[in-house]
């Protein structure tokens, strides 16, 4: 991996992780999960404040971050990663870091949403 690549998929294994969508309250969110439940076969779970439909898509019982939703990316070095889109004018939003007990960052979201989708990193498993 060149340390001088200007494309975080290769530096950093970015991928999607997950489509985030704002759902109105807990039956919106119950039925669109529904939705792409039987569109693609996905199973219902869920976990406060979000129905899953699978890894793919979480929905938002009450309006989450962004106006639209959110976009997660998972990367292998979150640290780095978030350097790298500094670099670049893309700072993120401090109060928004979720760490794991042993201090690390889990998941953190950036203060500049692209067309109206918030977008956060999470460390790849």
């Amino acid at each position: 991996m060149s340390q001088n690549a200007e494309n975080p998929v290769e530096l950093f294994d970015m991928y999607v992780a997950h489509v985030g969508i704002n759902a109105t309250d807990e039956k919106d969110a119950d039925r669109i999960a529904g939705e792409f439940e039987t569109l693609m076969g996905l199973t219902r779970d869920e976990r406060v404040p979000s129905v899953f439909a699978g890894t793919l898509v979480e929905v938002m019982k009450h309006n989450g971050r962004g106006e639209k939703g959110h976009i997660g990316f998972h990367v292998n070095d979150i640290a780095a990663a978030e350097k790298w889109f500094a670099a670049r004018g893309f700072e993120v939003d401090e109060p928004s870091r979720v760490t794991n007990p042993d201090g690390s960052t889990f998941l953190v979201y950036f203060k500049h949403q692209i067309a109206g989708f918030a977008i956060h990193l999470t460390i790849a498993k």
